[in-house]
């Protein structure tokens, strides 16, 4: 077996970097080392905490030029998206740097006692399994309010993009973070379940996989511990006869083509009532035909290579698999064999037993679906075993609202781009997970919540 995991360009398929595999031995001295920090850690004041998160925002500004390129280099995502990924993990150690005290002052309650009320610490050390689509942004999301409310980190990342970790890791020291507080660790995946055994790990969080948040969070449950998963999507995106559709086909393929395609939350599955179906659709094939497919590098580059050859491979076995049970293509794109390169596509005539039906399409392929009226665009949306967003196009706000309230999914965004804000709790229900991350409520997921009363 390998003793060490390859970063390799997704361009080319050159490896560009290769990282160690720690041993047991190694793993368990770091998973002592945040025990140690843990016990001085989560006695820091809030102001102190904010003080280095300021600093890491700083940090993470003002090298942004080299972690872009690190991104774009493990993963391929295009530079211009890569340097704002950067910018939006700077924004989030702001926000909470500005928000974490509030948010987490104890909280009176009135009773009939002399005192009572509910104060919130810190559990532990808590694991992070982290993916490769958004190899900043996803830790920062979760990194930031964990440890700000006074819990240690352990990093796993995906292998792929060990160089990021790296500097992420680069990113807490320089902004003066105590030794042991955030750490990397560079192991397989089968080693998971030997780490939530120890007694200091209290929680785990992983953004991934349905296959792989189903096998952690069986794994947190065993051991009785705290677990956040953010797992798949097939967001719908609602089109309503009153919309603007000019902006909403813009907005549409602005959704799915963002990060080639690879992006949990981004629009999945476009559910046009057919009194505007058509002129919808010819207005995104418009804007498909606009974009730049190359090098990421290109900062003029809107759809680079997937992360990974099997991954493109996987995309194209789905959209023929669809093709072949008669969908209809609408938009020419597909998998340029013996590349990473997926170019866009457009599929229509979707039914129910097909792969762009059932299953979540990560890479640049908009599956259309076209509906009599609302009623029929709720029933579509909702008849998926994702629920994590949703986007809805109408000029009747009443009338958008009342649809978003029959959702099952855990956001909606109205005349809008989904995305996630620092400022606002993100996660879903069904399969697109558990728990919440953002916003006050993420800042809450890893704290005990502790009442005290006093008679």
């Amino acid at each position: 077996m390998r003793n060490h995991f390859q970063s390799i360009n997704p361009v080319d398929n050159n490896v560009i970097g290769e990282y160690y595999i720690e041993s047991w031995a190694e793993v368990d001295t770091k998973i002592q080392q945040s025990a140690n920090a843990f016990n001085v850690w989560k006695n820091q004041s809030f102001e102190y905490r904010s003080s280095l998160f300021k600093k890491a925002g700083q940090v993470l500004n003002n090298n942004k030029s080299e972690y872009a390129l690190k991104i774009t280099q493990e993963m391929g995502k295009p530079i211009a998206q890569a340097r704002a990924e950067v910018e939006k993990c700077a924004w989030v150690c702001q926000y909470y740097a500005e928000h974490c005290a509030d948010f987490l002052k104890d909280q009176i309650i009135e009773t009939e006692f002399n005192e009572s009320y509910v104060t919130f610490q810190p559990l532990g050390t808590i694991l992070q399994i982290m993916p490769w689509n958004f190899p900043f942004w996803q830790v920062f999301r979760f990194s930031v309010p964990a440890l700000i409310s006074g819990n240690v980190t352990l990093l796993k990342h995906a292998p792929n993009v060990m160089g990021c970790a790296n500097l992420i890791q680069d990113v807490f020291k320089l902004a003066g973070f105590p030794s042991g507080v955030f750490q990397n660790i560079s192991v397989r995946i089968d080693t998971i379940e030997k780490i939530l055994k120890q007694p200091s790990i209290q929680g785990v969080a992983l953004t991934g996989s349905l296959n792989a948040g189903s096998a952690v969070g069986k794994l947190a449950g065993k051991q009785v511990k705290k677990c956040i998963l953010e797992l798949g999507g097939a967001d719908a995106f609602i089109v309503l006869e009153d919309a603007l559709l000019e902006d909403a086909a813009r907005c549409a393929v602005q959704s799915r083509m963002h990060n080639s395609g690879q992006t949990c939350i981004s629009a999945k599955r476009f559910i046009v009532v057919e009194s505007v179906a058509d002129k919808f659709k010819a207005l995104v094939i418009d804007e498909l035909s606009k974009l730049i497919i190359g090098d990421p590098i290109n900062p003029n580059t809107n759809i680079s290579p997937l992360a990974r050859l099997d991954l493109a491979e996987k995309l194209e076995i789905q959209v023929q698999r669809s093709i072949a049970m008669g969908a209809v293509v609408d938009f020419k794109g597909g998998h340029k064999k013996g590349t990473n390169y997926f170019f866009p596509t457009l599929l229509t005539n979707i039914k129910k037993e097909m792969p762009a039906y059932n299953e979540e399409m990560f890479g640049p392929v908009i599956a259309l679906f076209v509906v009599k009226n609302s009623k029929e665009a709720i029933k579509l949306a909702n008849d998926s075993i994702y629920g994590l967003g949703a986007t809805i196009w109408s000029n009747n706000t009443e009338h958008a609202k009342s649809v978003a309230m029959q959702l099952e999914v855990g956001a909606v965004a109205i005349n809008r781009i989904m995305s996630s804000d620092p400022r606002i709790p993100f996660g879903g229900i069904k399969m697109s997970g558990i728990g919440r991350e953002l916003g006050k409520e993420g800042l809450m997921s890893f704290v005990n919540v502790k009442s005290v009363i006093i008679e």
